[in-house]
C-alpha cells in the first residue's frame, strides 16, 4: 500500500483560516508529525502531501494547505491560489476552523463543496476553549454538512472523525477499479506491447505498464509482456490468440500492422483515460483535431514534472504529427503538474496525458473546466489513435466511446 501511486489514492484536502489547526489535525490523523505546527500564522505556505494507509479505506493522500486568509502581501494571494487549486483533485475536504475565530467564509467554503459534489466535513477545533454555537450547527445540518467537535490537545472527536471519513468516503474508493480485468478473460493470454524508451525508467517499466500487469493477473488472465519489435514471434508462440492487445500510444501506428484485425488492439493511454477520466469525452474530444485551423492554441498538459527529452512526446512528437496532419500551422502551450489555466478560452483543443499520477477527480475537474469553457478535450493516445487513422478499432472495445466519436465526427 505504501507503493500505491498518488493518482490512484482517495485524496482529502484540509482547509481553512491560519492557525485553526490544520496541520496538527494532519498530524493526529497520521499519528506522526508531518506537517510542521507552530503558533505563529501561515507556517504551512505550499500544499504538502502525505500519503498514508487509513483502513478500511486503504491508500489515501492527506494535502495540507496554506490559510485562505493569508495576506502577505503578493504572496499570500499566491498562497491561496494554490490552496484553492487542490479543491480541484479533492475526493474529499476537511473544513477546519474554530469557535473563536469563524466567519462566513467557512460556510462559504462549506458550500463549494457541497455544489462540487465533494464530501465535506467541518472540524470545529480548539473545543477544549471553545464550543461552536448552536446556529453554526443548524446552519451546516441545513446544506448536509457535518460538523465534528475536536481538540487535537485533548484528543477529543479524533475517533468521531476517523467515523465520519469512512461514512463519506466515495462508493468507488471502497471497491478498486479495474483498468482491463473486464475485458480479459480467466486463463487466457493478454499481449502487453511495451517498447522501452529513453523516458522509461531505468530499470523499470512505466506505471500504466505495470499497473496493467498487476490488474490482468489479479483476473486471472495471463501476460504476455513484448517489445514492439517481436510481436509476431509472440503470436507464433502462442496456442492461441489474445483475447486483448494493449500498446504503448508512441508505436500505434506500426503496432495496429502487425496485430491481426481480429485481436482487439487498445493503448494504456486510452485505458487510463477510461480509468482515470471520460472516455467518451476524449474520443469525442479527437473529432475536433479535423476542426483545426492555422493560428489555433493547443493545451498540452502533462500530469507529471519529468525532463523532456529529445523526442518527448508532448512536446516533440504530437505537435509534429498534428502539423502533419492538418496542414495547418498551429500553436501549442505547455503545462505540467499542478498547472492548468483558469481561463481556457484562448485554446481550440485540450489534450492531456494519460494522467497515471492524478486521481480521477482531478482529470474529471479539468474536463468538466473544458466543457464549461466549450473547449474539446482528449488525451495523448486518444488523439494519437486518431491521428494514425486507427481510432475506431482502437476504440472498439468500447462502443459507447465508439458511439461518442461517431456522434461527433459525423
Amino acid at each position: 500500500m505504501l507503493n500505491t501511486p498518488k493518482g490512484l489514492r482517495l485524496q482529502i484536502g484540509i482547509f481553512g483560516k491560519r492557525n485553526v489547526g490544520k496541520s496538527s489535525i494532519l498530524n493526529a490523523i497520521v499519528k506522526q508529525d508531518v506537517a510542521i505546527v507552530s503558533d505563529f500564522p501561515g507556517t504551512t505556505t505550499d500544499p504538502v502531501d502525505k500519503a498514508m494507509e487509513l483502513q478500511p479505506l486503504g491508500p489515501v493522500l492527506l494535502i495540507d494547505t496554506a490559510g485562505f486568509d493569508d495576506d502577505a502581501a503578493g504572496i499570500g494571494e499566491k498562497r491561496v491560489e494554490r490552496t484553492r487549486k487542490v479543491i480541484d483533485r479533492c475526493d474529499m475536504a476537511l473544513l477546519v476552523c474554530t469557535a473563536e475565530n469563524r466567519s462566513q467564509e467557512e460556510e462559504d467554503f462549506a458550500a463549494i463543496f457541497k455544489e462540487r459534489n465533494i464530501p465535506c466535513i467541518v472540524i470545529c477545533n480548539k473545543t477544549d476553549i471553545q464550543e461552536p454555537d448552536q446556529a453554526f450547527q443548524d446552519r451546516l445540518a441545513a446544506i448536509g454538512v457535518p460538523l465534528v467537535s475536536m481538540s487535537v490537545k485533548t484528543g477529543k472527536g479524533l475517533e468521531s472523525l476517523r467515523e465520519k471519513l469512512i461514512e463519506l468516503a466515495p462508493e468507488g474508493y471502497l471497491v478498486n477499479r479495474p483498468m482491463l480485468g473486464d475485458l480479459t478473460q480467466t486463463k487466457k493470454p493478454v499481449l502487453l506491447i511495451t517498447p522501452i524508451d529513453k523516458e522509461a525508467p531505468k530499470g523499470r517499466l512505466i506505471m500504466p505498464e505495470v499497473q496493467a500487469i498487476r490488474d490482468a493477473l489479479d483476473h486471472e488472465a495471463w501476460c504476455a509482456v513484448v517489445k514492439d519489435n517481436a510481436i509476431q514471434d509472440v503470436l507464433d508462440t502462442l496456442k492461441e490468440p489474445p483475447v486483448l492487445a494493449v500498446t504503448d500510444s508512441q508505436v500505434f501506428g506500426p503496432v495496429s500492422k502487425a496485430v491481426p484485425e481480429g485481436i482487439p488492439l487498445t493503448s494504456f493511454s486510452i485505458l487510463m483515460a477510461r480509468m482515470k477520466g471520460d472516455l467518451n469525452a476524449c474520443a469525442a474530444g479527437a473529432a475536433a483535431i479535423s476542426k483545426l485551423r492555422s493560428g489555433d492554441k493547443i493545451l498540452i498538459a502533462e500530469g507529471c514534472s519529468h525532463h523532456p527529452i529529445a523526442e518527448d512526446i508532448g512536446r516533440v512528437k504530437l505537435p509534429r504529427w498534428l502539423k502533419e496532419y492538418t496542414k495547418q500551422d498551429l500553436e501549442f502551450v505547455h503545462v505540467q503538474g499542478q498547472d492548468f489555466p483558469d481561463d481556457l478560452s484562448p485554446f481550440a483543443l485540450v489534450i492531456h496525458c494519460g494522467a497515471c499520477t492524478f486521481n480521477r477527480r482531478g482529470v474529471l475537474s479539468r474536463i468538466l473546466q473544458c466543457e464549461r469553457a466549450g473547449v474539446p478535450f482528449t488525451n495523448y493516445g486518444v488523439a494519437i489513435a486518431f491521428l494514425h487513422g486507427i481510432l475506431e478499432r482502437a476504440l472498439s472495445p468500447f462502443p459507447e466511446a465508439l458511439k461518442a466519436y461517431r456522434q461527433v465526427k459525423e
